[in-house]
């Protein structure tokens, strides 16, 4: 297949386990599933179908003829009819009940809401795991201290640990819209043609009642508890929007955690994993590019972009639906998806390789923290009597000079002696050395992080992994498996 595109995300970044779930395989063998519920749920209440029909269609579940239903394709260009016809002819008993009362949007809608909830939990999945290794990283760093940046220009010190705890902040905000996404979770159901349901009257005698219960079961029998109470011939496409901000959301906060990564490498003081036979550059041999946290800024960039296709799809339907959604939705919702497996999978390999040279980070710290030290100093200088506005005229004097000699002359911050040697000040080297205990300026940092993985980070990730274990499929006595 070297002679046509391919799409990277596939070849290059995604992992096998989410593009199984927005495979061929998947869709159609879904499509399948939900006409064997349609059918189940119409002979249960009171059709004309027969099990041997039903069974016939169940054996044929999964072994779909690809070939012949891009044949029927390429004859009446209508994937749907195709593969009912490809369906049919494999279940000859079966053929005149198949996709009974139903639209396009039956198998459609319905199949795309099973894809993107089932993705969206493999999303989660994989968050959590970058919530562990960052929730460790920040444990493990909470006490060290570093410089703080705002505006990337030096700040009051912070530590390792608080930092990356303001990366996983994000990462909880995004767990928490999975979760409701989820919780919210609802098929489109059997609505017929425009939403109306007019086909399902015809076949149950204007039995509403049965109607609404034909609704519930298919549901049920898909694994959901609920159907969208209203629809047009579509399900409301703010339903891919609300799935895409999701996603862009976690990107978002990847693009947050790559940038700091990418400027703390360049400090020389945090860097991503570098494998020994890695190569950096072509030309310059010596570097080590932060290739792994560019590459989640370059596909995080990509999804939250891609969150505008189905927000402008939503906003423009016309009355009960156009096609105009088909396309798109096609490319942009499986692509984002794929994205963010691709982003997470890296994220992973990125925080638990990180790697952290504290002597750099102290070197930092250290020609800094004289001028951050200047209120301690000024504070015992006044107590010795000396006068508090001309103490800080001097100090913010001094402190200029040596930012001058530093950025035009290349020199060392010596203004602790030029303050040792004012008589102004009337305070010893030794006593200003003693102020200087990086930790003395890291204010509660170290407690914050530690009450933040206790009190929210730890019982987010308990309520995910009773989640998680609440969603395996659950043995039952004659050797089935079922969902909760």
């Amino acid at each position: 297949m070297l002679d046509r595109y391919e799409s990277p995300l596939c070849t290059r970044y995604a992992s096998q386990e989410m593009q199984a779930l927005f495979s061929a395989q998947k869709k159609f063998s879904t499509w399948r599933r939900l006409w064997i519920a349609l059918a189940e749920a119409e002979q249960e209440l009171g059709l004309n179908i027969q099990d041997e029909q039903i069974q016939e269609m169940r054996e044929f579940q999964d072994n779909i003829d690809f070939e012949r239903a891009q044949q029927w394709e390429s004859l009446i260009h209508h994937d749907v009819m195709a593969h009912i016809h490809t369906y049919g002819e494999q279940c000859p008993k079966a053929n005149g009940i198949i996709h009974l009362g139903a639209t396009s949007a039956f198998v459609g809608d319905n199949t795309d809401i099973i894809v993107m909830t089932e993705a969206m939990e493999l999303i989660y999945v994989k968050l959590i795991h970058v919530i562990e290794a960052l929730a460790a990283f920040s444990d493990q760093y909470k006490a060290m201290p570093t410089l703080a940046y705002t505006h990337f220009q030096t700040a009051q010190p912070t530590t390792v640990g608080k930092r990356a705890s303001l990366w996983l902040m994000e990462f909880i905000l995004d767990m928490e819209e999975i979760e409701h996404f989820l919780s919210k979770k609802r098929l489109r159901g059997a609505k017929g043609t425009t939403g109306t349901q007019a086909s399902f009257m015809e076949l149950f005698n204007g039995d509403h009642e049965k109607i609404r219960e034909l609704d519930r079961r298919v549901a049920g029998k898909m694994g959901y508890h609920d159907t969208f109470p209203v629809t047009g011939q579509t399900v409301s496409r703010k339903l891919d929007s609300k799935v895409l901000n999701v996603l862009s959301g976690i990107a978002q906060s990847a693009y947050k955690l790559s940038s700091d990564v990418r400027l703390l490498q360049h400090l020389g003081e945090i860097e991503e994993p570098f494998d020994k036979k890695q190569v950096g550059s072509s030309a310059m041999a010596y570097k080590r590019n932060p290739m792994r946290s560019e590459r989640v800024a370059s596909l995080a960039r990509y999804v939250i972009i891609d969150a505008l296709n189905p927000a402008m799809t939503a906003a423009t339907q016309w009355m009960e639906r156009t096609l105009d959604d088909s396309a798109n939705k096609r490319i942009s919702i499986p692509e984002a998806y794929l994205a963010v497996d691709a982003i997470l999978e890296l994220l992973i390999k990125i925080i638990k390789g990180f790697v952290v040279y504290p002597k750099m980070i102290e070197k930092h710290l250290v020609h800094e923290l004289p001028f951050m030290a200047t209120e301690r100093i000024l504070m015992l200088a006044v107590k010795k009597g000396g006068d508090r506005q001309e103490l800080h005229e001097s100090i913010r004097t001094h402190s200029m000079n040596v930012v001058k000699d530093i950025r035009e002359n290349g020199k060392e911050n010596d203004l602790l002696q030029r303050i040792a040697a004012d008589p102004t000040f009337g305070v010893s080297m030794e006593e200003m050395e003693a102020m200087l205990n990086p930790i003395d300026f890291v204010g509660r940092a170290p407690q914050q992080v530690t009450e933040f993985l206790e009190e929210h980070v730890r019982p987010c990730l308990e309520a995910g992994h009773r989640r998680l274990d609440d969603q395996k499929p659950k043995q039952t006595g004659d050797g089935a498996t079922t969902r909760k």
